[in-house]
């Protein structure tokens, strides 16, 4: 069964996307529910040994911080793991750094400093001070495809007790 998807990106345009309704979205490892992410996502992702492997069908990204697959497909066997990622996923156990932007690798310490250190309240503060969202290339550059705006808000809300 397809439908079709009205997505935006981070800078606020449309693109049609059409995607398969998947059955199975838990991890096969520690049955966590995932969230789907687009193939081409997971092929920038990967590292370059494993891209032939990854077929343009969506895939998931394990939730649980504790796990080490990072993507797996719904409709095989076909996983990857945090050694198989060429960047630490933010989320995970002992992610080092801790990038919340992937585009212009702004961890969460550099989030952190901004707040504590350089007066930072709210996004457009975090955008200025650590160049963050700078470079809207989400769907290639970030383990969910997706612009890194609710997790930036999510570390401001973290640290300034919100």
């Amino acid at each position: 069964m397809e439908e079709n998807i009205m997505n935006r990106n981070c800078w606020g345009s449309q693109a049609n996307s059409t995607s398969l309704v998947e059955e199975n979205k838990f991890c096969p490892i520690c049955n966590e529910e995932g969230i789907q992410v687009k193939g081409i996502t997971v092929k920038h992702m990967v590292i370059e040994n494993l891209i032939p492997q990854v077929e343009d069908d969506n895939y998931y990204l394990c939730l649980s911080e504790k796990c080490d697959i990072v993507y797996y497909s719904s409709n095989s066997d076909f996983h990857i793991e945090k050694e198989q990622i060429k960047v630490p996923i933010w989320f995970k156990e002992d992610a080092n750094p801790k990038y919340i932007c992937y585009c212009n690798r702004v961890t969460e310490e550099n989030i952190v400093n901004a707040i504590r250190n350089e007066g930072a309240r709210n996004i457009k503060d975090i955008i200025k001070l650590t160049g963050a969202m700078k470079n809207g290339k989400c769907e290639i550059n970030h383990p969910t495809g997706k612009c890194c705006s609710p997790i930036i808000q999510e570390t401001i809300n973290r640290i300034l007790g919100i």
